[in-house]
């Protein structure tokens, strides 16, 4: 892929969503509030199934290239405080009570700030309010600076049977402009405690486009990290984005590897993977071929959420803490994303629910589209309509067709393996809220 055609380059630069969700987030308006989301709640059927997201918006110090929404706090009673708000926050899901919950994932920021009581305690919670029969998957997200061997018999305890660590790079020259010293060592004693612990299934995360990052440095993190058997890995192109995220001022952007080095990296980490035995998940997934994320993007059932690809397939997510982001039948719903409005909100016994949006029948089909898209790289219009119903869309496909990035079989539609790295570039030909909307959304590689 680093043999992309010259005008491929254009295009890795052009802003569009991730498509964790479809219209995305910046679409989302304060007509939807808190009296909407509780109808919405209300109207599950009892037999429905639900997957949970908490988001912990706390990290003892701030990553410069970080995208999340979260916050440096050295001090505990932040922590307390907001800990207590998510108790409260899961008992105003009076509706949902013993709804069978499948899926279970704790984000953030760095989730495991709030130490083994609270994590404890939440997840007892959790346990007195839904029904757990059916639960496949108890995930979290960790920093493994900040585990120790209590940290992780707690995390047993409580359930958790998938791990994600976020080991980014392992470089010392790109840690250090990353702001994250993070030794190698620190990532396999984390890995050797989960397992000896119990907690087999294992998620790695890496990033490329960092700053004074090089395909060298790409390649032997890809390796190292490859080293552990993780059942999953991630790999994420860094997005630069310092009119949002503040801090990432702190990154000289003349130190950022161009479009083309971009692409050139994305496709070493590729290839270093594969020779490993890992499988490509869509646009930036992989996985071993046992693993239920492999299998599920073989027999077509693979999904995307906020979480990236999943194997998820719950008729609800249900969003728990500041900005977290939920969706249910009807749309999209999201909580207060600064600390003061989500906190006087659910102090005074109300969802902190502050903007979403209502889906229309096209927002479902174009979703559709997109997810599979995303998903499974090949889809036919035939199912969604037939192609006269996009022929606006057809004719900006032709464009990526003549660069050999998809193929055009009547309403088919086929990424290449040239392509992939393009795929959002694709999906956005559906996304008919994008215009007003590009300069928000990071570049396509």
């Amino acid at each position: 892929m680093s043999n992309s055609p010259p005008a491929s380059l254009a295009l890795a630069e052009r802003n569009v969503p991730r498509y964790t969700s479809y219209p995305s987030a910046p679409h989302f308006s304060a007509k939807i509030g808190a009296e909407t989301y509780r109808g919405w709640l209300a109207a599950l059927p009892r037999a429905a199934r639900v997957s949970l997201y908490i988001h912990v918006p706390y990290c003892t110090e701030l990553c410069f290239y970080c995208g999340c929404n979260t916050r440096a706090v050295r001090k505990r009673a932040p922590v307390d405080a907001y800990a207590e708000h998510l108790i409260a926050e899961i008992a105003l899901l009076g509706d949902l009570n013993g709804a069978r919950l499948t899926h279970i994932h704790w984000g953030g920021g760095t989730p495991s700030i709030l130490g083994p009581q609270w994590l404890e305690t939440i997840s007892g919670k959790i346990a007195s309010r839904f029904d757990l029969s059916e639960l496949k998957e108890h995930a979290i997200e960790l920093d493994p600076r900040r585990m120790d061997q209590p940290l992780v018999r707690t995390l047993k305890a409580i359930g958790i049977n998938r791990a994600s660590l976020g080991m980014q790079d392992a470089s010392p020259h790109v840690q250090h402009a990353i702001g994250r010293v993070q030794p190698f060592e620190q990532v396999e004693r984390a890995a050797q405690w989960l397992r000896e612990a119990g907690i087999e299934n294992l998620n790695l995360d890496l990033m490329y486009g960092l700053p004074k990052q090089t395909g060298q440095d790409v390649a032997r993190s890809a390796e190292l990290a490859a080293s552990l058997h993780p059942q999953r890995l991630a790999l994420f192109g860094y997005a630069h984005v310092p009119w949002f995220k503040t801090h990432q001022r702190l990154i000289d952007p003349a130190t950022l590897p161009g479009a083309a080095e971009r692409i050139a990296q994305a496709a070493i980490a590729a290839e270093t993977l594969a020779s490993f035995g890992y499988r490509t998940i869509g646009l930036d997934h992989f996985a071993l071929p046992d693993d239920e994320l492999s299998i599920a993007a073989r027999e077509g059932r693979l999904h995307r959420n906020f979480q990236g690809y999943t194997t998820d397939d719950a008729d609800a997510l249900i969003g728990i803490g500041a900005s977290s982001i939920g969706k249910l039948p009807q749309g999209y719903v999201q909580n207060a994303p600064d600390m003061g409005h989500y906190s006087r909100s659910i102090t005074a016994g109300t969802f902190a629910t502050v903007k979403g949006l209502a889906l229309s029948d096209d927002d479902r089909l174009r979703a559709a589209i997109i997810e599979r898209l995303m998903c499974d790289l090949a889809l036919d219009l035939d199912d969604f309509g037939g192609v006269a119903r996009f022929a606006g869309e057809m004719e900006t496909l032709q464009g990526l067709a003549a660069q050999s990035l998809l193929t055009i079989d009547g309403g088919r539609i086929a990424i290449t393996e040239a392509g992939r790295p393009y795929i959002r570039i694709a999906a956005a030909a559906f996304d008919s809220y994008l215009t007003a909307s590009q300069k928000r959304h990071s570049v396509a590689v």
